[in-house]
């Protein structure tokens, strides 16, 4: 890269950083340091360190302000974190046990799909489990997640909900034989499953693949309105859509519905791909989890939340769905090589960077060429990584006992990028010269 490049930074648009812990927080430190602080000025991200040991030392107020500045700002990145066991809070020294915070985002970033989607490394779609692009869109809030419980013994239980005005409706009441009972409380809220339906049937249309609900309403009576907002909305927004791109010719011209059972087997055995699903939030967890592993691991499978401001403008957080690489780790710190693939993590802090341009440009805090710079900046980083795995210079689980260690494979893109950078820079001098 010629000296003047090298030197030029690109204004980064506010957006939340919020770091992890384990193998993925020593990942993203080298990427940091490598991809990202010689071409991006980062100084209007705010930082959040949510490890279980920064957590625990605040009594969880890190988490309220990286709750708060994600509300305010909209755009977020995270890095896998640990919701610690019984066990790890006691290898921990923590004073308290410490809860899941994603759950406590996504209500507080009024959210409403978690987006789980397949990705494609150009070069390498014949090494992958399916064949096209597979979407999942997944409610981001109710279910197991939120549950009130306590395990109790024998005797009755009533549920009884009390409205505004203090109206009793009585919802259920049962015997308790049994000596010990696990008696679970939750709701599943439903104003949002219209956002949820748009923001579904909209990516599917533009990525053209086939959209299918699936639910467990036989048996849950009460999944029933899921699928009929689900319809209803498809039916008079989108169905003749999706007609007119012939997505609908395997489905008898209607939107498709599965049973959840049904539906874990057809996404193992549609290996072809084209097609997306939204589920709730617990099955579709579950559902992403078969996604990933028959398309290869958890690591090429991307994972953003949409949610919405009050003013109606979209807050994204953009992570990978996979964990801290606790094995890798302990790989690390015995100083052993590791060779961690970062694409989940990359694919995520481009989606971020990109998202929080965009709202910069709306609030006109950066203006067209700049948001346009750096959406060439992102893309060039992405290509760089997915070059270098289609080229043979990839980590181990796509290249074999030949590939790149961590640090490697991370020089490997620098070097790739900076390449690309320079060229871009040059080029118009370039093309001048030859006038």
């Amino acid at each position: 890269m010629n000296e003047s490049a090298a030197k030029r930074t690109l204004p980064a648009a506010a957006m939340v950083y919020i770091s992890g812990e384990e193998m993925t927080r020593e990942v993203m430190k080298m990427v940091l340091d490598k991809w990202i602080a010689p071409y991006l000025d980062t100084s209007k991200w705010e930082y959040f360190d949510l490890s279980c040991a920064a957590r625990d030392a605040s009594d969880d107020k890190v988490l309220k302000d990286a709750i708060a500045a994600g509300a305010r700002i909209g755009a977020i990145f995270k890095e896998p974190t640990i919701t610690p066991t019984a066990d790890q809070m006691k290898e921990m020294g923590l004073k308290k046990p410490l809860g899941s915070p994603n759950g406590k985002m996504r209500m507080a970033w009024n959210g409403y799909s978690i987006d789980r989607d397949t990705i494609v490394v150009p070069g390498l779609e014949s090494q992958m489990g399916y064949k096209r692009p597979v979407l999942f869109c997944r409610h981001a809030v109710g279910g197991e997640y939120g549950a009130g419980y306590k395990m109790l013994g024998a005797g009755k239980v009533r549920t009884v909900h009390t409205d505004a005005t203090g109206k009793e409706t009585v919802i259920d009441e049962r015997a308790l034989e049994d000596k010990l009972n696990a008696v679970v409380t939750y709701h599943n809220p439903l104003d949002n499953v219209e956002q949820l339906a748009h923001h579904f049937f909209k990516r599917s249309l533009e990525a053209g693949v086939t959209p299918v609900v699936t639910t467990k309403k036989t048996v849950f009576k009460w999944q029933e309105d899921f699928w009929r907002i689900m319809k209803d909305i498809f039916d008079r927004d989108y169905k003749a859509k999706f007609a007119a791109k012939g997505l609908l010719e395997k489905t008898g011209g209607e939107l498709r519905h599965l049973l959840t059972d049904d539906g874990v087997m057809k996404m193992a055995a549609w290996r072809d791909g084209g097609f997306s699903m939204v589920a709730h939030n617990y099955d579709g967890d579950i559902f992403t989890d078969l996604q990933a592993q028959i398309y290869k691991s958890p690591g090429f499978i991307s994972s953003a939340l949409t949610g919405v401001k009050a003013d109606g403008s979209k807050i994204m957080e953009f992570e990978a769905s996979h964990g801290t690489i606790s094995d890798q780790y302990a790989l690390h710190k015995a100083g052993k090589e590791t060779s961690v693939n970062p694409i989940g993590m990359i694919h995520a802090l481009r989606g971020a960077i990109d998202h929080a341009a965009t709202l910069a440009l709306e609030t006109k805090q950066l203006d067209a060429g700049q948001v346009k710079s750096l959406h060439a900046f992102t893309a060039s980083m992405y290509a760089s990584m997915c070059e270098a795995m289609a080229g043979g210079k990839g980590t181990r689980d796509l290249s074999g006992p030949s590939g790149l260690t961590t640090a490697q494979f991370i020089d490997e893109v620098a070097k790739r990028l900076g390449a690309k950078l320079s060229d871009a820079a040059d080029a118009p001098m370039a093309a001048s010269s030859k006038r």
